[in-house]
């Protein structure tokens, strides 16, 4: 048998990007980074796997010492292993995405390590690989809400379009049509319309609706061409 002169210890890490939306815009959870090397520098929420850990348990541990979020259901989809992307350590890197509701986990938020919450397009410089792995992150992100309503998951049980319309814009970081999105919409039956309006936003307002949860088994394709072009944003 050929024996491998030299070996070099690998590290495994998991990083967990966060993706956020506070009923207007989608944000990016950020710490700081608390050694050398890019000590203070902007990082993605991570840490190492402990041997007795699955990636996914070190994923919600790592998640919960560093921001105190828990109960987020995280998603893995990539690992991250160029040789140079740690410059201490050979280390491979796990990584898991969520999206959630801001305002419904802002109680959980810890202060110990100074989590905070950013635009995507206002984003600080990351550590090592972690702009890419945002980068792809975002890409997964926009395939799986063109293809599934994950979307509405973020949403309160009664919402209007134009509310919709900004989580997708702000997933997708770019201005649909605003009859185009409404008339493709309320064409997918998905959506039951309340005889109440929100009056805050507009003097004439906008009607509140909610999802059909009993029409979205046979509805399911009509949602798929919700947002135009969706390969462009892969």
């Amino acid at each position: 048998m050929h024996k491998y002169s030299g070996e070099t210890r690998l590290l495994v890490a998991t990083d967990c990007i966060i993706f956020g939306f506070d009923g207007a815009n989608i944000k990016l959870l950020l710490v700081q980074r608390g050694l050398e090397p890019e000590k203070h520098k902007w990082s993605l929420i991570g840490g190492f796997i402990k041997p007795t850990e699955s990636p996914e348990d070190a994923a919600n541990r790592v998640l919960e010492l560093r921001t105190g979020l828990k109960n987020v259901y995280m998603e893995q989809f990539q690992v991250f292993g160029k040789p140079e992307r740690d410059p201490v350590e050979r280390t491979l890197s796990v990584a898991y995405f969520a999206l959630i509701d801001i305002h419904q986990y802002e109680a959980q938020l810890s202060e110990e390590y100074h989590p905070e919450w950013f635009l995507l397009d206002e984003m600080p410089d990351l550590i090592f690989d972690h702009n890419e792995m945002v980068r792809l992150a975002k890409r997964q992100l926009r395939y799986k809400a063109a293809l599934h309503p994950i979307l509405f998951q973020l949403l309160p049980e009664k919402f209007t379009i134009p509310q919709l319309q900004a989580l997708y814009e702000g997933v997708y970081q770019t201005k649909f049509d605003d009859r185009n999105f409404s008339r493709k919409l309320l064409s997918t039956g998905l959506l039951v319309k309340l005889p109440e309006k929100d009056k805050l936003s507009s003097k004439k307002g906008a009607f509140y609706y909610k999802l059909d949860q009993s029409h979205y088994e046979e509805n399911f394709e009509s949602f798929l061409n919700l947002v135009p072009n969706p390969d462009k944003f892969f």
